[in-house]
């Protein structure tokens, strides 16, 4: 386990975790009163009693509204007629979980406590509903953590990921920082049984970089990716995977764009010392980027990234701003460059993609899982978020095996 140095002060999270557990101390019928007493929303209604059991798990809850997050039994959630269970082994942090437990004005406004956090996960099935036939106990899954109507405009042509209705696992609906989570049939994605449980608790980042990276040809093309964060990173593997001919990464990062490096970059670009032009002339290009990839969400990196566009350019938008900001739409315009915003995955060419990539390469295997650089078991779930708020790592997950 990699500890980072501005994690673990005052009391520890196995202290923590102890105390939690002995809140529940009883009778097994003590446990769960307490925990269903404790699954009431602010106005006193109780949770819709058929999510739930009478047994236990641990789980990773945003409590009420506000900063923070427990660790604490609740009870496992059912599983209905179309509905699988799948026992979690592994979960990997995103920075959507670190909006939920400081609790912005983001995650106050989509997010209704008490609600089990995390929607990056693999593990093992083990119950299935009396409808379904598309998965089995014992299989080893990850999930698709967008749950879609399928009766919508979009789902029904074939266009889930724009579903208008789109109910996100561990957003708006309990998630998977737990023992267990369950999730609709049809959002499992059945893996191979000697999965390493790491790199498939990060099929759901993964898909997004994928995603991202395959929404324009890209085969001898010039890449810049903005922002070396783990999907940042992912994506220049998955560029150098599918015959990029430059792929560059910015960042602001030196450890991140180490990262990039050796997960398959040509070279890497800290911005904060250097230009994107300059990075042009050292790699002998003379006409700009013909792809652009903004992981970062950051304006600058935007404006930087337009000023070194080939003509008739094309850029993929996966980074999410925290403000509006301003482009130069002058050059958009005379310079034909094409800007195409991209949320979650493809459901589910690009489940596809992503495991025949994998399946067909040792080398994106080994780049994809570089991008994991911190693991915790689940006690220690503070020093995972600490971890991945400092911004010294790649992608944490969570132990829960």
């Amino acid at each position: 386990m990699f500890t980072p140095k501005n994690a673990g002060s005052g009391t520890s999270p196995g202290h923590h975790f102890t105390d939690t557990i002995g809140r529940f101390r009883g009778s097994r019928q003590c446990w769960v009163a307490r925990a269903k007493r404790e699954c009431l929303n602010p106005s006193g209604s109780a949770l819709v009693s058929s999510l739930w059991n009478d047994r236990v798990m641990r789980a990773l809850v945003k409590p009420t509204a506000g900063p923070g997050l427990k660790l604490m039994e609740r009870p496992e959630p059912a599983v209905g007629p179309d509905d699988v269970k799948i026992r979690v082994q592994r979960a990997g942090l995103c920075g959507t979980d670190l909006h939920l437990e400081q609790w912005d004005d983001w995650a106050a406004s989509v997010v209704e406590p008490p609600l089990v956090i995390g929607h990056e996960f693999f593990g093992e099935v083990v119950e299935i509903g009396q409808e379904v036939t598309s998965v089995q106990v014992g299989q080893k899954a990850s999930g698709e953590g967008h749950v879609v109507c399928g009766t919508c405009r979009n789902c029904r042509a074939g266009r889930r990921h724009v579903c208008i209705r789109t109910s996100s696992v561990g957003v708006n609906r309990d998630g998977a920082f737990a023992d267990f989570v369950v999730i609709p049939a049809g959002n499992v994605w059945v893996q191979p049984d000697d999965m390493d449980p790491d790199l498939g608790a990060v099929f759901d980042p993964m898909g997004n970089a994928v995603h991202t990276t395959l929404s324009f040809p890209l085969a001898g093309e010039d890449v810049v990716v903005t922002g070396a964060g783990p999907i940042g990173i992912m994506s220049a593997a998955i560029a150098r995977h599918v015959g990029a001919r430059y792929v560059v990464v910015t960042d602001i990062s030196d450890y991140r764009l180490e990262l990039a490096k050796a997960a398959g970059a040509d070279l890497t670009v800290n911005v904060s010392q250097t230009t994107l032009a300059q990075a042009q002339r050292e790699l002998g290009m003379r006409e700009g980027f013909d792809i652009g990839l903004e992981m970062s969400g950051s304006p600058l990196a935007m404006e930087e990234m337009i000023n070194n566009l080939n003509h008739g350019a094309r850029v993929a938008m996966l980074g999410l701003p925290t403000d509006r900001f301003s482009i130069d739409w002058g050059k958009v315009i005379t310079h034909m460059i094409t800007i195409k915003g991209i949320y979650g995955r493809e459901m589910y060419d690009t489940w596809y993609a992503m495991s025949a990539m994998l399946a067909s390469s040792p080398v994106l295997r080994e780049a994809v899982r570089s991008v994991i650089t911190h693991r915790f078991p689940a006690e220690h779930w503070q020093e995972a978020f600490a971890a991945a708020r400092s911004g010294q790592c790649g992608k944490v997950v969570l132990d829960w095996s």
